[in-house]
């Protein structure tokens, strides 16, 4: 048994409200916003499959700049590239390689949605 698994648990962004983030995140992705704000700082966006990204609010001293941390996966890039503009994404950019585009949370975070296979899952038993 390995001490640290081969798993993301959680991509952390750094937002100013953790409040408002929250919703807005809600927002980005069609689901009911709750109130579950873990210590005061801390809202963690379930997802499907994979890891989850986690809104932290302490200590914010600005957004990840210059390359998104992560994507959310889509079938529809022109529906979420729409759906980005329709709630205020900023800085939406044209859809690029027939595969992704990047906009910018309202705290300026660089984020992405792509439609790109997924990577095989990690068995294990492969040497690295």
């Amino acid at each position: 048994m390995r001490i640290i698994d081969s798993a993301i648990g959680g991509v952390f962004l750094a937002v100013s409200d953790i409040e408002a983030a929250s919703r807005w995140y809600c927002d980005l992705l069609q689901r009911p916003f709750t109130e579950d704000i873990l210590f005061g700082h801390l809202y963690v966006l379930s997802m499907r499959t994979g890891p989850a990204p986690v809104l932290d609010s302490k200590d914010y001293n600005g957004p990840h700049m210059n390359k998104a941390a992560f994507h959310f996966d889509t079938k529809d890039l022109a529906g979420a590239h729409a759906h980005a503009l329709v709630i205020g994404a900023g800085d939406v950019s044209p859809i690029r390689d027939h595969a992704f585009f990047t906009f910018k949370d309202p705290d300026g975070n660089l984020l992405m949605v792509a439609d790109v296979p997924a990577a095989a899952p990690f068995r294990g038993d492969e040497d690295f």
